[in-house]
């Protein structure tokens, strides 16, 4: 079942859909569309600012439910206005399809596919995600069209044949990708991150202040984009370089910041997947810091077709690129724990914590000046509760999940 208003949003939201379709109608402006199950945010949001340095640019909010943010967004287009970049989320069965009676993209991208609202309040299947989401492609223009596509990402790559439109792949495949990076020359610290992509054998250095192995993906799906705006890779690197040097991490989304105790917060706290949380637990374990131990604090991630397999998929992760410290926060982070101590992980040093508070307490008993806490949870989660409580801040919220309109950092 759709996403449907209910009460007076119902009564304002039809309308307002009605008046956006027809306005947006009077306007030709280049629209870009971006989904997936991760990193279409931070795609989102650094190739509208990008654009901007070219042209009039109209943007998704970033704190607006999709629903309502592509109306909103469409009325706020002006003749003068050159690029319209929508940010197109989907939960349920039938969100794409009106989003693309507003929204008309001439390019798409899709970022990757995770196993996110996949329970059975939402999509009940991944396949029904993976077919939601490809109707962004599946609605391009076939002649001049094109589809941005993660080479990497199976599910994605598995999509090509279901549009018309000409199909430019990114990723790490040298033969299939037209813009690609090599993994293992992704260098990740504290300050930020490099890496170099590369389009027809040249090479495009990239350094921003951004922290995450992702970021080589988000950008090669940005620099994609903007060559096939272009047609021109010098001036889609100049644009991106010139964006750069003003670029900061969103928060809750891999920033740093001074943490209690005297301890340092990589803070991931804002969305939670099995995919977003691999890659996160990867780069922490690839900045590097020797300054104290590092403490991994893992929230639940939600709405999942299977939330045991998922979490317990973690566990092969932290075992891989292990933190010095792991505590999991919230039931099915059991699976994670118990997994980990079977493939290996000393005992001695993951913990289990109910809640938030016992969370908080385990920490203060362990942290130590220095130590270096990788925080990863979903919103509704709300894990910052612990970094609040550490420094006997009050919080506004004891409940196991918090309403979005409260309980900030």
């Amino acid at each position: 079942m759709s996403y449907q208003t209910q009460g007076l949003k119902k009564i304002y939201h039809q309308p307002r859909r009605l008046i956006a379709k027809n306005w947006l109608s009077f306007f030709h402006p280049l629209q870009i569309g971006i989904t997936g199950s991760q990193g279409k945010t931070s795609v989102t949001q650094t190739l509208a600012k990008i654009l901007k340095n070219d042209g009039p640019t109209i943007v998704t909010d970033t704190n607006l439910d999709t629903n309502f943010n592509v109306p909103i967004t469409a009325l706020k287009v002006k003749p003068w206005t050159k690029y319209i970049v929508w940010e197109l989320g989907v939960d349920h069965i039938g969100e794409m399809d009106k989003h693309l009676e507003i929204a008309k993209p001439k390019i798409g991208i899709i970022t990757g596919i995770s196993p996110v609202h996949t329970d059975k309040e939402h999509f009940g299947s991944i396949d029904n995600l993976i077919k939601e989401k490809r109707k962004l492609i599946e609605n391009l223009p076939n002649k001049n069209g094109v589809a941005i596509l993660n080479w990497d990402d199976e599910n994605v790559k598995k999509m090509a044949p279901f549009t018309k439109a000409n199909i430019f792949f990114y990723g790490t495949d040298k033969k299939n990708c037209q813009v690609y990076f090599d993994p293992k020359k992704i260098k990740i610290t504290i300050q930020g991150t490099e890496f170099i992509l590369k389009y027809k054998n040249k090479n495009y250095k990239f350094k921003t202040k951004l922290i995450g192995r992702h970021h080589a993906y988000n950008f090669s799906a940005i620099f994609s984009c903007l060559i096939n705006i272009f047609n021109n890779p010098k001036k889609a690197y100049f644009l991106i370089k010139k964006t750069l040097k003003s670029l900061k991490p969103l928060k809750g989304r891999m920033n740093i910041e001074k943490g209690p105790l005297k301890t340092l917060i990589l803070n991931d706290s804002l969305r939670a997947n099995p995919k977003s949380t691999d890659e996160g637990l990867k780069t922490f374990y690839e900045i590097p810091y020797k300054k104290g131990r590092k403490i991994a604090v893992l929230g639940v991630m939600g709405e999942l077709y299977d939330p045991i397999i998922e979490h317990k998929k973690t566990a092969k992760t932290l075992v891989k690129f292990p933190p010095d410290i792991i505590i999991g926060v919230g039931d099915y982070r059991k699976y994670t724990i118990n997994e980990a101590i079977n493939l290996g992980f000393p005992k001695n040093n993951i913990f289990y914590a109910d809640d938030v508070f016992e969370a908080s307490k385990i920490l203060k008993n362990i942290l130590k000046p220095n130590d270096f806490i990788y925080l990863k949870s979903s919103l509704l989660r709300n894990l910052w509760r612990i970094i609040k409580i550490l420094k006997n801040e009050s919080i506004c919220c004891n409940n196991e999940l918090c309403s979005y309109d409260h309980c900030k950092q």
